[in-house]
């Protein structure tokens, strides 16, 4: 039988997080070319700040938080907002 101490406590859905990635996911399904550089190209940088930013929505959004620390500060809430941060640094000032 489990007791109290290991029985981890329940979560619930982060909205704003799952918003976000929602957001990214079907935009960059609708219309690939906002993820593109304006000749069509790829920009790989931006890319993956922004799929960074939709993962850690996803995780967190769903109320999943990890158990280990390194994964917990990956796909937490304010990463996803990092991932959007560093995205619109690198699409403004690249």
């Amino acid at each position: 039988m489990m007791d109290a101490a290991a029985t981890p406590a329940p979560t619930a859905i982060h909205l704003p997080s799952l918003l976000v990635a929602l957001t990214i996911m079907l935009a960059g399904s609708i219309y690939p070319l906002l993820l593109a550089r304006t000749n069509g190209s790829v920009d790989h940088s931006f890319l993956l700040a922004m799929l960074w930013a939709m993962s850690a929505g996803l995780v967190r959004g769903v109320g999943f938080v990890p158990r280990a620390l390194g994964w917990r500060l990956l796909f937490s809430g304010g990463s996803c907002f990092a991932g959007l941060l560093l995205a619109a640094c690198i699409r403004w000032f690249a």
